[in-house]
């Protein structure tokens, strides 16, 4: 019956957190303006009225540098805390993060073979 009363208790928060979710959104559909216009409609944006048909090409070369900067902070963010626990940890969490530099180098391959680290 122990276990039980985990369970119990686990989903007594549930249900508290979706009834304060429940009431938070009923109150809010109760309390807020039901005035609509024209006005309203009008897609808004800065203070800018919107021109055009909304259609923007933006340069592949941004989704690189972003793809760039995940290969380079992913890799900071595992491999210097792993530097500090490499002699607790053993010889097998070596050969792991051998395979983890190596899929990062891969992606860096693919960067180099696709021109993005060529700054001219």
């Amino acid at each position: 019956m122990e276990g039980l009363e985990t369970y119990l208790i686990v989903a007594t928060v549930i249900a508290a957190g979706v009834l304060l979710f429940a009431g938070a959104m009923g109150a809010a559909r109760a309390l807020r303006p039901q005035v609509c216009s024209a006005e309203k409609s009008l897609t808004y944006e800065s203070g800018v009225d919107a021109e055009g048909s909304g259609w923007a090409q933006s340069q592949i070369r941004y989704y690189l540098y972003a793809f760039l900067y995940l290969i380079f902070a992913v890799d900071a963010v595992y491999l210097f805390p792993w530097v500090t626990v490499v002699k607790d940890l053993g010889w097998a969490t070596l050969g792991e993060m051998g395979v983890f530099l190596g899929v990062i180098a891969i992606g860096l391959i693919h960067a180099i073979r696709r021109g993005v680290l060529r700054w001219i």
